[in-house]
């Protein structure tokens, strides 16, 4: 769900899933840009996912990759997700992928997640927030 002053932008990249080629409009819905004070920031929207959590993470590169390097402000939020070893995992080798494209990034709830676990093993800043509002405050912040 977006904030209020969020506003969706119009371009949403087909994803691959892990059930083979092709375009999964979920992860469409989860993956996609937002603006907040009048920048672009990927928003990655685990909120409340499971078994989910690995299918959209391995789909992330492909709209990662898409955008120039070192240019991209990504937030997950992991509010009400349920991240098992194997999610673990991938969202590990995913921060690792993306690392090239990425300016900063930031992740809210990530109680099971411990963000020095996906810092120390991506070699990328990886700060968790309490909240969406004061991860995209950071995030903007120059």
């Amino acid at each position: 769900m977006s904030l209020p002053h969020d506003r969706v932008i119009a371009k949403q990249e087909p994803l691959s899933s892990s059930k083979g080629e092709g375009t999964s409009l979920y992860i469409a819905d989860r993956v996609r840009f937002i603006t907040h004070q009048g920048k672009q920031v990927l928003l990655v929207d685990l909120t409340g996912c499971s078994e989910e959590v690995e299918e959209i993470m391995r789909g992330l590169p492909d709209t990662v990759t898409t955008n120039p390097r070192g240019s991209l402000l990504i937030l997950v939020d992991y509010s009400g997700a349920f991240v098992n070893e194997e999610a673990v995992r991938v969202i590990k080798e995913t921060a690792v992928f993306d690392k090239p494209y990425v300016k900063k990034s930031a992740s809210v709830a990530a109680r099971k997640i411990p963000s020095e676990l996906v810092e120390n093993f991506s070699r990328r800043e990886f700060p968790a927030f309490k909240s969406r509002e004061e991860a995209l405050a950071w995030l903007v912040k120059d």
